[in-house]
């Protein structure tokens, strides 16, 4: 009988990588680990195997069964405020242009403009599509008449991860379900 992760190679055995409470590090982008860095903190005892696959690997003197779930032994606290970086921003609008509603050709609007004194900040940055963010120019959404589905806010890490679990991943393996709350079908 064949069992896709006896062939699967060990480069697509992707790790996923628990809190010690059992939750995930992060839901976007998943908390994974290459297999490389799963094996090495179990050797070095910094986590507990929760689940395996079945692929294994092998060197001259051993032979281990890949780590598909692991947890952290010790807790690592998440921080409050995640950084401000391109993807962040898209996730926090969950990746739709904040005037028109479009998912397609995403950039970053500087609601009060830089030349206006706008700054780079949470506060004052959405999501825009392309044709938006060129329509709207040097302007303000006020002076360009154009009107914001949400104010720019400063997100909680905890909101990003809430946001995050509507964009589930391309591959979720099946030894995942118990730690991850997406509604949809996971892989064999």
């Amino acid at each position: 009988m064949y069992h896709p992760d006896v062939i699967r190679h060990p480069d697509s055995c992707p790790t996923l990588v628990l809190n010690a409470d059992y939750t995930p590090l992060s839901y976007y982008p998943l908390s994974l680990w290459p297999w490389q860095t799963a094996v090495k903190a179990v050797f070095l005892e910094r986590v507990d195997v929760v689940d395996l696959y079945d692929r294994e690997v092998r060197s001259p003197t051993h032979t281990i069964r890949l780590p598909s779930v692991i947890a952290l032994r010790q807790y690592v606290k998440p921080s409050q405020h995640p950084a401000f970086t391109r993807f962040n921003l898209f996730l926090r609008d969950r990746f739709a242009c904040q005037y028109c509603g479009s998912p397609h050709d995403l950039t970053f609007d500087h609601v009060v403009p830089r030349a206006q004194g706008g700054r780079t900040t949470w506060e004052n940055v959405s999501t825009a599509c392309a044709p938006c963010n060129l329509k709207k120019g040097g302007r303000t959404p006020r002076q360009a008449h154009m009107a914001l589905s949400e104010e720019p806010f400063r997100p909680t890490s905890w909101q990003l991860q809430e946001n995050g679990r509507a964009f589930p991943p391309n591959y979720l393996h099946q030894s995942w379900r118990d730690w991850l709350y997406w509604d949809v079908e996971l892989e064999a």
